[in-house]
C-alpha cells in the first residue's frame, strides 16, 4: 500500500494505454496545434511535453513556493527544533556518563578486592572457596536499601556530637622546682621492658612514667621485648621521637637513655628483676611501695620485665594521673618517617593536602602543612573501620561463625598449637556453648555483621572506608559482604606504593602506627571490639583532641546479637531503627567512671579542663 495522503500508483495496463493515446495525439497534431496539444497533454500526461521555457519557469515557481513554505515553517518552529536537539544531546551525554560510571564502578570493585588480597589472605585456601554468610536475608535487604539511597550523604547527621566544653589541658602542670627537689632525693633507676604490640607498649610507657614519678626515681628509656607473635625488633626510637619525649617530660620525670655503667652488673645478674607475675594486674600505689621500693633502696635500680597493664587507674594522686595523660597525648609523638607515611595515607584518602584540626596536628606534626583559608575545595570524608577478626581472636573466643565442621577443626587445631592453657582451663571448668557466648555478646563481630551495622546506620554505598587490622580470618570470602556493599575500601597497602611501604616491612608495630594515624584522623571511627587496645587508644585520642566532632561508633555486641537473632523475620526499617538506637547510646562521651582507663576516657579533670 502507498503512504497515506499520496496518490496511488496506476495499474500497469492503464499506464500503457495512456502512453499509447498520448503518442497518437501528438502524432496527429500540426505545428499550429502545439499549444492545444500541450494543453491536452498537460491535462492528460502531466505536461511532459511542451515548451522548455514554460516548463523550467513552472518548476522554478513551484520550487520558490515550496522553499518559502519550508522557510516559513522553519522560522515558526526553530525554537522547538533547537530544544529537541538539545534534549536529545543531553540524553546521549548523560547516558555516556552513566555507562562510564558503571564500568569504572565495576572495575573499582574488582581492583579493591584484588588489592585487599594481602590483607584478607588466609593460610587455608579452602576458606576462600565457599563464601560464608550467616545473614543472607538481611544482606539482601541491606543491598536493596543502599541501592535506593545512593544519593544520601556519606556520613549520617546523627553521628555529629555536640560541641564539647571540655578542652585538652594535661600539659599545664610544668614545675621545674619540684624536679630539683626530686633529683636531690632520687631513689634510683627504674628500667622497663614492655611486652605486647604497639598499643600495649604505649600503655606500658605511660604507666612507667607515672610509676617513676610516684617512686621518685629516674626512668631509663623503655625497651620493647621481642614477641614471637608480633615479630618486631623495633625499639623506642624506631617508633617515637625519643629526644622530644625526654625533653618534654623533663620537668616531671628525669629520663635517661641508658642505665649507668656501675648498675649494669646488677641488672645482668637479675638481682632486682620484677616480672609481671610479681605485680598484680592494675596494681595500686601501695603494691609498688611494698614490692618495688625495697629493691630500689637495696640495689639502686629495679627492672620491671614484661611490663604492661600493671598500674591501676584509681586511686592515684591527681598529679600522677595527669602525668599519664600528658605522656600519652602530648609527649609521645611518632617518629618522622611514620608521620610522613601517615600524612600520605590521610592526604590520599581525603584528596586534600593540609591539616584540618588539632587532631591532625597532634598526630602528624610538621609532616602535613597547616590549613590555608585560600583552599577552595573540601576534603573527602572517610570512615575508619577496625576489624578484630584475626585467627587468634576468633580461635580464643570459642564462638561459632557459620563455617561448619571445617571451621571447627581448623580453630581447634589453632588452639592446640597456640592456646594450650586455654584448653586446659576448659577441661577443668564447665563449658559454655557457642550460642550462649554469642547471646551474651562475647563473640567478635564478623565482617558481615560490621557491614550490616554500617548499612543500618545509613552509610551509603559510596562511603570511603579505611580498613585497619591484620589478616582477616577466612580470607576474601569472609570479606565479600563488605567489599560488595562498600566497594570504596582502602588500606595502607592500597594507598601507599610498595616503595613507600618498604621501610616498614617486617615491622608490625610501625605498620600498626600507620593504622593508628589513619583511624584517629578519620571523620568517623568504627570499632568492632571495645576491648582492643588500638580501638581504646584511638577513641581516647579522638575524645581528647576532637572537640566533640570526632564520633566513635561502639556497637553493643550483646544488643546486636539480640537484633540479629531475628534476622529471618525482622524488616529493614525496624533493623535500622534498632541499630541506630544502639549506636546513639554507645557513642556518647561521658565523664570517666571510677577505675576506668584514662587513655580511653580522658574526659575528666585530670586530663581535660571544662570551660
Amino acid at each position: 500500500m502507498g503512504k497515506q495522503g499520496s496518490p496511488r500508483s496506476p495499474r500497469p495496463e492503464t499506464r500503457d494505454k495512456e502512453e499509447k493515446t498520448g503518442r497518437r495525439s501528438l502524432d496527429s497534431l500540426t505545428g499550429n496545434d502545439l499549444l492545444t496539444g500541450r494543453r491536452i497533454f498537460g491535462s492528460e500526461a502531466s505536461k511532459a511535453q511542451g515548451s522548455k521555457h514554460d516548463q523550467s519557469c513552472g518548476s522554478i515557481n513551484k520550487f520558490n513556493y515550496s522553499w518559502k513554505q519550508q522557510h516559513s515553517w522553519l522560522r515558526r518552529n526553530f525554537k522547538s527544533i533547537l530544544v529537541m536537539i538539545s534534549v536529545t544531546g543531553l540524553i546521549f551525554f548523560m547516558d555516556s556518563i552513566m555507562v562510564t560510571i558503571f564500568h569504572s564502578d565495576r572495575s573499582s570493585v574488582v581492583q579493591s578486592i584484588s588489592r585487599l588480597t594481602n590483607l584478607t589472605d588466609h593460610k587455608n585456601g579452602a576458606q576462600d572457596a565457599t563464601p560464608v554468610q550467616m545473614y543472607s536475608r538481611l544482606l539482601n535487604l541491606a543491598s536493596s536499601s543502599l541501592a535506593k539511597n545512593i544519593f544520601k550523604p556519606d556520613t549520617p547527621n546523627f553521628l555529629e556530637e555536640r560541641s564539647s566544653k571540655w578542652k585538652p589541658c594535661a600539659d599545664n602542670n610544668k614545675n621545674a622546682v619540684a624536679l630539683e627537689r626530686s633529683i636531690e632525693t632520687n631513689n634510683g633507676y627504674i628500667m622497663v621492658s614492655a611486652n605486647g604490640g604497639l598499643n600495649q607498649q604505649r600503655v606500658a610507657i605511660c604507666n612507667a612514667v607515672a610509676v617513676a614519678a610516684l617512686l621518685n626515681v629516674t626512668l631509663v628509656l623503655p625497651r620493647f621485648l621481642y614477641s614471637n607473635v608480633w615479630k618486631d625488633p623495633s625499639q623506642f626510637g624506631d617508633i617515637y621521637q625519643d629526644e622530644r619525649f625526654i625533653e618534654y617530660l623533663k620537668d616531671d620525670v628525669h629520663i635517661v637513655k641508658d642505665l649507668p655503667q656501675h648498675l649494669k652488673a646488677i641488672d645482668n645478674k637479675n638481682l632486682s628483676l620484677v616480672t609481671d607475675t610479681e605485680l598484680i594486674k592494675e596494681a595500686k600505689p601501695d603494691d609498688y611501695i611494698k614490692n618495688v621500693l625495697p629493691l630500689l633502696k637495696k640495689y639502686g635500680m629495679v627492672h620491671l620485665f614484661g611490663y604492661g597493664n600493671r598500674l591501676g587507674f584509681d586511686p592515684l594522686p591527681f598529679d600522677v594521673q595527669r602525668l599519664r595523660c600528658k605522656c600519652n597525648f602530648h609527649a609521645l609523638k611518632f617518629a618522622p618517617k611514620i608521620q610522613k607515611a601517615g600524612s600520605l595515607l590521610v592526604k590520599r584518602i581525603r584528596r586534600y593536602e593540609t591539616s584540618r584540626s588539632k587532631l591532625d596536628e597532634a598526630l602528624l606534626g610538621e609532616s602535613m602543612a597547616k590549613y590555608s583559608a585560600k583552599e577552595d575545595q573540601e576534603p573527602l570524608k572517610y570512615l575508619a573501620l577496625h576489624l578484630r577478626f584475626e585467627e587468634d581472636m576468633v580461635a580464643y573466643s570459642l564462638c561459632d561463625f557459620g563455617g561448619g565442621e571445617t571451621e571447627r577443626k581448623e580453630l581447634q587445631a589453632y588452639r592446640e598449637e597456640h592456646f594450650p592453657l586455654l584448653l586446659q582451663r576448659l577441661k577443668e571448668s564447665k563449658s559454655v556453648s557457642p550460642e550462649v557466648l554469642r547471646k551474651t555478646g562475647r563473640c567478635p563481630l564478623t565482617p558481615e555483621e560490621a557491614t550490616l551495622v554500617l548499612a543500618g546506620l545509613g552509610f551509603n554505598r559510596g562511603t570511603y572506608i579505611y580498613l585497619a587490622g591484620s589478616q582477616i580470618y577466612g580470607g576474601s570470602s569472609r570479606m565479600l559482604p563488605l567489599t560488595t556493599l562498600y566497594p570504596n575500601l582502602v588500606t595502607k597497602e592500597t594507598l601507599l606504593t610498595p616503595q613507600e611501604l618498604a621501610p616498614f616491612k617486617n615491622f608490625s608495630s610501625q605498620l600498626a602506627a600507620l593504622d593508628f594515624i589513619a583511624c584517629a584522623a578519620s571523620d568517623v571511627f568504627a570499632m568492632t571490639d571495645s576491648g582492643s587496645q588500638l580501638s581504646s587508644l584511638v577513641s581516647g585520642f579522638r575524645t581528647y583532641y576532637g572537640n566533640g566532632h570526632a564520633p566513635t561508633l561502639r556497637p553493643n555486641k550483646k544488643r546486636l546479637a539480640a537484633i540479629l537473632s531475628e534476622s529471618e523475620t525482622i524488616n529493614w526499617k525496624t533493623f535500622e531503627s534498632r541499630v541506630r538506637k544502639m549506636i546513639e547510646e554507645g557513642h556518647k562521651v561521658r565523664l570517666r567512671p571510677y577505675g576506668r582507663s584514662i587513655y580511653r576516657q580522658p574526659k575528666c579533670p585530670e586530663c581535660m579542663c571544662k570551660f
